[in-house]
């Protein structure tokens, strides 16, 4: 596993410039918010953009993947909307839009996956319509995916339509677990939506892990904190997703400390780094069943 951050997670700093501090901090991978300013799918600026990432992720030995969760990118006054849940058609079509686009980024990149969510359930829709529209929005985004060889990162995300592990389960169920995208998880939504014991809840889902987001986190409240200031067990978490084979980046997201992300960073890469160690250090006899 490799630490990894998130581009979400930086203020006050270009990205870019910020690659070289983060590799030297010990970080592997980076977790890329497409946004206005950032490797936006709609801009014509795009493949120049792209060209610049290419070069610095090589550069400085980074891993990557590719996150849709820009908070206005494309509505400037709805957070997140319109959404694969929306009630309006065209909006929902937008959403697969810009999903498909971020593929095309990710392959470009070549980076480990796309994470994307459900979104929220704005209208009095009922829960099976709220079903056909995520499963109907989703089934092009997965097969444009497979077409790139990019894999998808589902997220179950605090108040959304899928917000739990559980809930991701159902969407499996709709899809066959072949066919169903992969998992991102979020250490801290685990404790936000009271999923404990967080390790025994994620083991039967540990092999469909194709990103991990690390924050802090209280039971029923979504604030990401700082690592060590909530209530999450990261060692049998780690322990868990590290028995699973998974390789990839834990990427550190801490959006409300990125006025102070270097420091936050250094943080981060201290606790995380010790946890992960113990982590590859266990015997297969000593990891989780």
């Amino acid at each position: 596993m490799r630490l990894g951050y998130s581009t979400n997670s930086l203020g006050d700093i270009p990205p870019l410039d910020a690659l070289p501090i983060l590799r030297d901090l010990g970080y592997g991978s980076i977790a890329i918010t497409l946004d206005h300013h950032l490797l936006n799918p709609f801009a014509g600026s795009l493949p120049a953009e792209l060209e610049l990432w290419r070069k610095a992720l090589a550069a400085n030995g980074m891993a990557c993947v590719i996150e849709t969760g820009g908070r206005h990118l494309l509505d400037p006054v709805r957070k997140h909307e319109p959404t694969l849940v929306s009630a309006d058609p065209a909006g929902r079509e937008r959403r697969v839009e810009l999903l498909t686009r971020a593929i095309d980024v990710a392959a470009a990149l070549g980076a480990g996956c796309v994470s994307l969510w459900s979104g929220r359930v704005h209208d009095a829709a009922d829960e099976e319509t709220a079903w056909r529209r995520l499963v109907a929005g989703l089934a092009p985004v997965i097969d444009h995916a497979a077409g790139r060889g990019v894999p998808i990162g589902f997220e179950p995300e605090p108040g959304m339509f899928i917000d739990t592990l559980e809930r991701y389960g159902r969407l499996l169920e709709r899809f066959g677990r072949t066919g169903a995208p992969g998992l991102t998880v979020d250490i801290g939504h685990m404790e936000c939506m009271g999923e404990r014991p967080a390790a025994d809840i994620l083991r039967p889902w540990a092999d469909r892990i194709v990103n991990v987001h690390v924050d802090d986190m209280l039971a029923c409240r979504h604030e990401h904190l700082p690592l060590g200031a909530g209530d999450v067990e990261f060692g049998p978490i780690l322990d868990t997703i590290a028995a699973a084979g998974y390789t990839g980046g834990l990427h550190v997201e801490l959006p409300r400390q990125s006025h102070d992300w270097l420091a936050t960073a250094r943080q981060s890469a201290a606790a995380l780094g010790a946890a992960v160690r113990r982590a590859a250090a266990r015997t297969p006899e000593e990891s989780p069943p």
